[in-house]
């Protein structure tokens, strides 16, 4: 970043933003052209597909483009967040991404993938967690449980990215909610280029909502969601680090960072534990794809797509609230504090679904009984 731009954040920040949204724009009615010229439509694993088909799944490609750009054209660099290494991670995630969307690709393949570019992002770009604050009563990390756990989280986040991108708009919301709010705290820590970063991400996604919502026009298939998931995973743990380093006044954030992070990215983490859960109860795998994800539980409730995303994006910014209301008492009450609302919340789902589906048994027998 130049000398001027660390003076003027402000005007680079709005710079970053409008030529991310911009250059997306630009770029998906080509991609939508393309796509339909060369009939790339989005008929992968089409029976657990809720859109019509004939609808484009290269929107990521575009989110890819503005992303790589914006961050080279503005020389977004600094020497906490190694871009060459988050770079070289992205286009790993976009080859098996567009392959993936093009021609499918078998689960352990991509995780290889996502586990050696979180390996190349944690060990020579040293993006990783080294403090538990407690938690569990863990503190101090060794070097090797570091590695391990950093590369763990972030496979886990990008997968869980990758698994909410079921309906319109969710997946992009989301990101665009977490990383407008890692560049907000970025801001407050003084670390303008890793809000910078954040941003430009939030501008390439904002271009791309642009077709993606109801009716949508293009999906942003794997090589979005994976990407999205891979910096928002990045952002988690540079802004964990940050607070390991005590690098801001507040010693309550320094001991909640956890749990804040936590907040942030509820939607996709507590999403893919559940059905996880769910699915290794069941006895199946659980990379066994079903329709049983709290965005398909809302849309049974008879929830449009657009009315689905809103409120789990409201849940989401509760939760961030809630999260920081509650900041000031470590990470152990915040994130039980946050698990009991989850709880709660997916409780009164539950029983809405279970009334709505035993009502429509109950109309199915009486039509029967009539014959």
């Amino acid at each position: 970043m130049t000398a001027y731009f660390q003076d003027h954040y402000a005007q680079y920040f709005m710079f970053i933003l409008v030529t991310s949204i911009f250059i997306t724009l630009l770029a998906i009615p080509s991609i939508i052209h393309v796509a339909r010229d060369r009939h790339l439509y989005d008929d992968l694993g089409h029976l657990r597909k809720i859109h019509n088909p004939g609808i484009p799944r290269l929107g990521g490609v575009a989110i890819f483009v503005s992303f790589t750009i914006t961050l080279l054209l503005w020389n977004v660099s600094t020497t906490e967040l190694p871009v060459n290494y988050l770079l070289t991670a992205s286009i790993m995630l976009f080859a098996i991404g567009i392959k993936d969307d093009l021609a499918g690709v078998g689960h352990h393949t991509k995780f290889l993938i996502e586990f050696i570019a979180g390996l190349i992002l944690v060990v020579p770009g040293n993006i990783r967690i080294s403090n538990l604050h407690n938690l569990f009563g863990i503190n101090e990390l060794s070097y090797i449980p570091s590695i391990v756990l950093s590369v763990l989280i972030i496979t886990f986040v990008i997968n869980a990215f990758n698994l909410i991108d079921g309906i319109d708009g969710l997946a992009a919301t989301t990101g665009i909610i977490v990383n407008s709010v890692f560049s907000v705290l970025f801001i407050n820590l003084h670390h303008y280029e890793l809000a910078a970063v954040s941003l430009t991400l939030v501008g390439a996604i904002i271009g791309f909502l642009r077709f993606n919502l109801t009716p949508a026009k293009i999906f942003m298939g794997d090589t979005g969601s994976l990407l999205i998931g891979l910096v928002s995973a990045v952002m988690a743990l540079k802004f964990i680090s940050l607070n390991d380093a005590s690098k801001i006044e507040s010693a309550s954030q320094v001991s909640s960072s956890l749990g804040i992070v936590l907040a942030i990215l509820i939607g996709p983490i507590s999403d893919t534990l559940r059905v996880f859960i769910i699915r290794l109860a069941k006895g199946k795998s659980p990379f066994r794809g079903d329709r049983n994800h709290i965005h398909h539980r809302m849309l049974t409730l008879g929830f449009t797509h657009l009315q689905t995303t809103l409120i789990l994006a409201l849940l989401n910014g509760a939760i961030i609230l809630l999260a920081f209301t509650f900041s000031a008492y470590g990470n152990l009450v915040m994130i039980t504090t946050i698990a009991i609302a989850l709880f709660i919340f997916n409780q009164m789902l539950a029983v809405f679904v279970n009334a709505k589906n035993r009502k429509l048994a109950n109309t199915i027998q009486g039509g029967i009984e009539k014959l």
